[in-house]
């Protein structure tokens, strides 16, 4: 088997790429320049705004794990052209030269409506307005009329392995005034891995799957676990179940996390 992933010197994706490798999967990684990865890790120069470097980095692969995105950044028009157009591209090479392939998109938990009665559920209606989910509610539609093997995994609040990401709560909170008892599900990149292992072997065929753990955190928590707390608040939750996703469906397709909680891993040292 041999796996193409895009992103890979990401956040999620040199995580991944490590702990594909590790199980003995032969990895190709898109990469814009010059980077070292592991042993069984081939770096293809490319770009998904690019559609003609795309070419030499399908050829051949078994599945290809879509993770490259623009999240925080000013500038809408870069959000929607790498998260909607540049898998646009990605999507027309693999249907070319890569047609039996499967196709495992990452996508994220803020699609779901801040004004949701429930946790969110992959067959929720979902209409975002801000440029980043409403780029990988595009991207996702693609891919599903595509025609291809396709999957879409919708990530909780993504943590551990040292990535920094839990630090950056307290400032995000201040910064979108988030109220201290909202809680976020979360999921650790050990447990991507998990769920990926999976997706590769046919689980989430042509399917939306929420991967998250098993027990949301509240914002004040996990700025106490960092080290830098803030101010709590008796005051009414607006919006109670937004950063919440049911993770029910990825249980019953045979998910089971390994790092269960955040406290498990603080527990383990996998923060």
């Amino acid at each position: 088997m041999t796996v193409l992933i895009t992103g890979g010197t990401g956040l999620v994706g040199s995580r991944l790429l490590r702990r594909l490798v590790d199980c003995g999967i032969t990895c190709r990684a898109l990469v814009r320049n010059d980077k070292q990865f592991p042993p069984g890790v081939t770096a293809v120069k490319g770009d998904i705004l690019d559609p003609a470097s795309l070419v030499k980095a399908v050829e051949g692969v078994s599945a290809i794990v879509h993770l490259a995105a623009v999240l925080r950044t000013p500038d809408p028009d870069q959000i929607w052209s790498v998260n909607r157009d540049g898998t646009r591209n990605l999507i027309a090479a693999v249907k070319q030269y890569a047609a039996d392939a499967r196709f495992i998109m990452a996508s994220t938990g803020l699609v779901y409506n801040m004004d949701g009665a429930k946790p969110g559920r992959e067959d929720d209606e979902v209409a975002p307005t801000l440029p980043y989910p409403a780029s990988k509610v595009a991207a996702e539609g693609a891919l599903q009329n595509s025609g291809l093997n396709w999957s879409v995994l919708r990530f909780g609040f993504v943590y551990g392995d040292q990535d920094g990401h839990l630090e950056t709560v307290p400032k995000l909170a201040a910064m979108f005034q988030w109220h201290p008892a909202m809680r976020l599900s979360m999921l650790h990149h050990a447990d991507i891995m998990t769920f990926v292992k999976l997706a590769l072997a046919g689980a989430a065929d042509k399917r939306i799957v929420n991967l998250v753990d098993d027990a949301p955190m509240s914002i004040y928590e996990v700025a106490k676990l960092v080290g830098m707390p803030i101010e709590s608040s008796a005051e009414p939750l607006p919006n109670p179940w937004w950063g919440q996703l049911d993770g029910s469906f990825a249980r019953s397709l045979g998910f089971q996390p390994q790092v269960a909680t955040v406290h498990h891993a603080m527990r383990d040292g996998m923060l």
